[in-house]
C-alpha cells in the first residue's frame, strides 16, 4: 500500500506538467485508476495457479494503468511476475521510470510503438483505454502463445466491440462488470485464434 501511495503522490505532482489522466478523475484517483487496475491481479493469479513465474506485457501503458499497479502489487505479494510496460510517449516513459525507481519496483519499460517492438512471448497481455478490441487483439497477437490470456479493461461499448471482433477472431470470453463501480467492463479472453477466411 505504501508503494501505491508514493505512486499516487507522484502522479498528482507530474499531472501539473503533463496530461497523465483525465483531470476530472484526479479526485477519485484510487477508485477510477488504482482499483480499476488492481482488479486484474486475481485473474492473473487464477490463470497461473501454480505460482510459477510469468511474463506480462501491458500495451499502451500511459500513466501505468494497469501494468505498473500490477507490478507493484506483485512485488508486495512476492509474486514472480516480469512486467513489461509499452509506451511510445517519452514523457510518460520518464514518469513510469520515476515511479518504478521511487517505489523500488522492477519493470521493463519499452519506449516504442507497439507495432515497432520486437515481440516476445507473454503469458498475460493487458490494456486499458487504448483501442478497439479488434485492434487490441491485432496488437497482442505477436506476443501471444496458445495458453496466453488477455485482460482488457473496456468501457460501456464492450458488447459491441466483442460482436465486431468476432468477425475476425475466435475466442473464449468472460465479460465481468468493473469492480471500480463505473460503467466499465473487464474482458478476460483466452483460446484466441484468427478466423480463417474461406477461399
Amino acid at each position: 500500500m505504501v508503494r501505491l501511495e508514493i505512486y499516487a503522490a507522484l502522479l498528482i505532482k507530474w499531472q501539473r506538467a503533463i496530461n497523465l489522466v483525465g483531470r476530472e478523475t484526479l479526485p477519485d484517483l484510487w477508485r477510477r485508476h488504482m482499483l480499476d487496475s488492481a482488479q486484474l491481479a486475481d485473474h492473473i493469479a487464477a490463470a497461473r495457479p501454480d505460482g510459477q513465474p510469468l511474463t506480462l506485457v501491458d500495451l499502451g501503458s500511459g500513466a501505468g494503468f494497469p501494468g505498473l499497479v500490477l507490478a507493484i502489487m506483485a512485488n508486495d505479494a512476492g509474486r514472480r511476475w516480469q512486467v513489461h510496460l509499452v509506451e511510445s510517449d517519452a514523457r510518460k516513459c520518464a514518469f513510469l521510470s520515476t515511479v518504478a525507481r521511487e517505489t523500488k519496483t522492477e519493470v521493463k519499460i519499452h519506449p516504442a510503438r507497439i507495432e515497432k517492438l520486437t515481440p516476445f512471448a507473454a503469458d498475460i497481455v493487458t490494456a486499458r483505454a487504448l483501442a478497439s478490441l479488434e485492434s487490441l487483439l491485432d496488437y497482442a497477437e505477436p506476443f501471444m502463445m496458445p495458453e496466453s490470456h488477455c485482460l482488457f479493461l473496456k468501457g460501456a461499448t464492450a458488447a459491441d466491440e466483442l460482436t465486431a471482433a468476432a468477425k475476425s477472431w475466435k475466442m473464449t470470453v468472460e465479460q465481468l462488470p468493473s469492480r471500480s463501480g463505473t460503467a466499465g467492463n473487464l474482458l478476460h479472453i483466452r483460446d484466441i485464434s484468427r478466423v480463417r477466411s474461406r477461399t
